[in-house]
């Protein structure tokens, strides 16, 4: 008997011990999609955006990432996590400092897994900002700003709700955002809209009457493809947000993305061709991001008809606040306010509605609307005053938008030096003479 105790113990050690390394693997591969979502955020803003500034934007991702790796392993990751904080500000484990060694026979993620997994979520935040202050942001001013949003203020909201602050305290800590809609995309989408409203419009966006001009994007495949590829990216997004590789719940997560996903598409077609007479492409891009950003809060909470109708119900709202927001004049070339704004508010706010366990039409009553509520406006009101505080600081001391010549003529050549697209030329002797195909 003795002996059996002694077997039945080392295989329930060695069971867990595999549970662990299999919860890291597949928590590393999640955070591999989420990171790759950023060729996506690339693809899509340079997409709908001209080909005169497409270097821009593809620099401006790229160093979303780079430098926001840096700056929050220097310090976000401890604002958001670290343990000798308070209610509203995480603090220590700055650099990692706490170490990195781990135990599989401990279960849990390792300190390397967890951090870059919430790396990838952060650089997704920041990147969000980039389409809406396209065609005509100081590039130096960008990356300042992508330094401070990725450090300082996406952390703070991630340790007053992930990191159990004041919100995820609130009324027995009911509130549910299990993979970001407001603490990711809502936190971009409030910073996008302040980032646009502070520069101002593009030249030429708005006729003498006020009314918007159609500036047309220069790659509608580049727009569909990244679209796609941050649909991929979501289902690392999304179910690696279960931090363990737990089935049936993680398959769960991935059909109620779908559903949310492609009823956000067909809504958001219907209507904008119901109200132009053509099933816009990029109107139908955005409706499938909303649909995605409107399920990641509560993927984890509804059932698969709720998911199907928070994303039609995202659809079909995308198109109205970009129609919206573009008539009061705040120039949003790629839609990041509404995408991730007004559908990362709304798709919190209806995990109070559609919620298996609490939500209203499950008879639960208000409390978890409630609450929901409360985050929504708790993280709108801090990323709002911050980001509008940020803008325009950095307008007043480093300034934020190109000059018009600049502006005109593209920022590939006067940012960065060449044009992102270009002939195929040979300098002889100091002639650039055209090649030959």
């Amino acid at each position: 008997m003795l002996a059996q105790e002694v077997v039945n113990e080392a295989i329930e050690a060695a069971s867990a011990v595999n549970k662990a390394l299999l919860d890291n693997t597949f928590v590393f591969v999640a955070a591999v999609l989420v990171v790759f979502m950023q060729a996506g955020f690339a693809l899509v803003e340079a997409g709908l955006t001209r080909g005169k500034n497409v270097s821009n934007i593809m620099m401006k991702n790229l160093m979303d990432f780079s430098g926001g790796a840096l700056v929050f392993f220097l310090i976000g990751f401890g604002l958001a996590y670290g343990g000798e904080g308070n209610s509203l500000i995480g603090w220590g484990n700055f650099a990692l400092s706490d170490g990195m060694g781990w135990d599989a026979a401990s279960g849990g993620l390792s300190p390397g897994v967890d951090f870059f997994f919430q790396l990838a979520f952060a650089a997704a935040a920041a990147t969000i900002v980039s389409g809406a202050m396209a065609e005509r942001t100081k590039f130096k001013s960008y990356f300042l700003y992508s330094l401070v949003i990725t450090g300082i203020i996406y952390p703070i909201v991630v340790h007053w709700t992930w990191g159990g602050g004041w919100i995820a305290e609130w009324g027995d800590g009911l509130f549910t955002d299990f993979a970001g809609s407001s603490i990711v995309h809502m936190t971009g989408g409030i910073a996008a809209f302040a980032g646009a409203m502070v520069l101002g419009p593009r030249i030429g966006k708005y006729g003498p009457d006020g009314k918007p001009r159609a500036i047309l994007g220069h790659n509608i495949p580049f727009a569909v493809l990244g679209a796609i590829i941050l649909l991929v990216g979501w289902f690392g997004f999304n179910p690696g947000s279960q931090l363990a590789a737990d089935f049936p719940e993680v398959g769960n997560i991935a059909v109620t993305t779908t559903l949310s996903a492609v009823s956000g598409a067909l809504a958001a077609m219907a209507t904008i061709w119901l109200k132009s007479g053509k099933p816009d492409v990029a109107m139908t891009v955005n409706g499938l991001l909303a649909g995605l950003v409107g399920i990641t809060a509560g993927t984890a909470a509804v059932g698969n008809w709720g998911a199907i109708a928070i994303g039609a119900i995202s659809g079909v709202v995308v198109v109205f606040s970009v129609l919206f927001i573009d008539r009061i004049k705040v120039d949003d070339p790629v839609g990041a306010s509404s995408v991730h704004g007004v559908c990362g508010a709304l798709g919190t706010l209806l995990v109070g509605v559609f919620a298996v366990d609490g939500g209203l039409l499950a008879g639960d009553g208000l409390n978890l609307f409630v609450n929901q509520l409360v985050g929504v406006v708790g993280i709108a009101a801090f990323v709002g005053v911050a980001s509008f505080a940020l803008f325009y600081a950095i307008k007043a001391t480093v300034g934020l938008r190109v000059t018009p010549q600049e502006e005109i003529e593209g920022l590939d050549i006067f940012e960065h030096g060449a044009p992102g697209y270009s002939e195929d030329t040979a300098h002889i002797d100091g002639v650039v003479t055209a090649g030959s195909a």
